[in-house]
């Protein structure tokens, strides 16, 4: 590696040690207790893909460059420079993580260690070797946002094939206005995804609670967050917000997807507006008697699998449960559950990469979490996890369906 490149990385790190990230570096001691706690360590027992050692590939090179025993006595620290080795280390620790910081909440000093190796994933980017799948994601969003214009019409035709479903399921005379767009001073904004799942059954909640709503042209996911790229991560938050606030709306109510509420909620600062799950949403609907479901529909045994970013990071635990108590005649906790529960493993934007035999592996702890509660369906709240869910249902030949929340309320409510 040439020189200018690695005084390039030495900056990019400097640049990154505030106080936290100092004391996430300089305090782990090396206890091994994280070990037990990752998902992809449980199915995959190699000490690379332990928390501790992910951390370390930073570490190393934190070492080598800003501590003296790096320069006078590397080898009795751990401390490496970088090398091209080095930069391959920091891809497969990046990108073999989910960010769930299910290891974090053991860890005796709180060590966050998708934090620390959001580092590797600055590094990665200058380096050119972020995951080109991610990459092109996040810029194709980007370019959205760029020319949004030009892509309205035909966003709205799709809109109106979808408006014929929504108004076949609600048992409605006409389906005009059932998705509204570009509604000045709605209540609520929508945000789904490219998928018609992720809008109709939304949709359907929204009109039956008679919600003074609108649906926002942009996606929710965050493909900049994903490559670890702040600039692009901002950039495609915008949009949304952006559109937000040329509406006026009073609230800005995101999709099934964890990290898409995250970024709004607890990581732009303070926003004009109020930011809410669709899970906290229909929640509210219930309690406020706007909507009815028709207790005890589900009869098969049904388990919740808590995504990591809506509920360990996030903190939404009892709305789903709540809801699923409802709707289940027989719904049955996962073990260990809530902030404990286990990583499915297709977060981070793992489940848009070109790994499915490392995620089936990697979901192995969660397969046996499945396994133990003998449920026949399956419920979360996070399309990534329920594309990943159905990969280790298939992996395993697990006898299970999976289901999003959403979806489930939507079919079983009282019209």
């Amino acid at each position: 590696m040439d020189k200018a490149k690695e005084v390039q990385f030495i900056n990019t790190i400097k640049k990154r040690l505030n106080k936290p990230m100092r004391y996430y570096l300089d305090l782990c001691t090396r206890c091994g207790l994280c070990y037990d706690t990752c998902h992809v360590y449980y199915g995959i027992p190699k000490k690379e893909f332990s928390p501790v050692n992910r951390a370390e590939t930073v570490r190393k090179v934190f070492k080598k460059y800003f501590r003296p025993s790096g320069s006078l006595l590397p080898y009795w620290g751990d401390a490496e420079k970088f090398s091209d080795r080095v930069m391959d280390e920091l891809c497969e620790a990046a990108f073999s993580c989910t960010g769930c910081r299910r290891c974090m909440v053991y860890c005796p000093f709180g060590i966050d260690t998708p934090h620390v190796l959001s580092i590797a994933k600055t590094l990665l980017l200058e380096n050119e070797t972020t995951p080109e799948e991610l990459v092109m994601l996040a810029d194709a969003a980007v370019e959205k946002g760029k020319s949004i214009q030009d892509f309205k019409e035909g966003y709205r035709e799709v809109v109106r094939d979808l408006e014929e479903e929504v108004r076949k399921r609600l048992g409605r005379g006409s389906a005009e206005g059932l998705i509204p767009m570009e509604k000045k001073n709605a209540d609520v904004l929508f945000v789904g995804l490219s998928g018609a799942h992720s809008i109709v059954h939304p949709a359907v909640v929204f009109n039956a609670a008679g919600e003074n709503w609108t649906l926002s042209y942009f996606e929710a996911v965050n493909f900049g967050a994903f490559a670890g790229d702040p600039e692009k991560t901002r950039f495609i938050a915008d949009r949304v917000i952006n559109e937000a606030r040329e509406l006026g709306v009073k609230e800005v109510v995101i999709v099934e997807c964890g990290t898409a509420y995250r970024i709004p909620k607890y990581m732009l600062g303070p926003l004009p507006f109020k930011v809410t799950s669709i899970v906290e949403k229909i929640h509210q609907y219930v309690k406020e008697g706007k909507l009815k479901i028709n207790e005890k529909a589900i009869i098969e045994a049904v388990t919740y699998h808590d995504p990591c970013q809506l509920g360990r990071n996030a903190g939404v635990f009892e709305e789903p449960r709540e809801l699923l108590g409802m709707l289940c005649g027989d719904y049955r906790e996962m073990s260990p559950t809530r902030e404990y529960n286990w990583c499915c493993g297709g977060g981070g934007g793992l489940v848009a990469l070109d790994n499915e035999e490392f995620r089936i592996k990697s979901g192995k702890a969660k397969k046996d979490q499945i396994d133990r509660t003998g449920a026949k369906i399956v419920v979360t709240a996070c399309e990534n996890c329920v594309l990943q869910l159905n990969t280790i249902r298939d992996g395993y030949g697990l006898d299970i369906e999976v289901r999003s929340l959403t979806e489930l309320v939507a079919e079983n409510l009282s019209l």
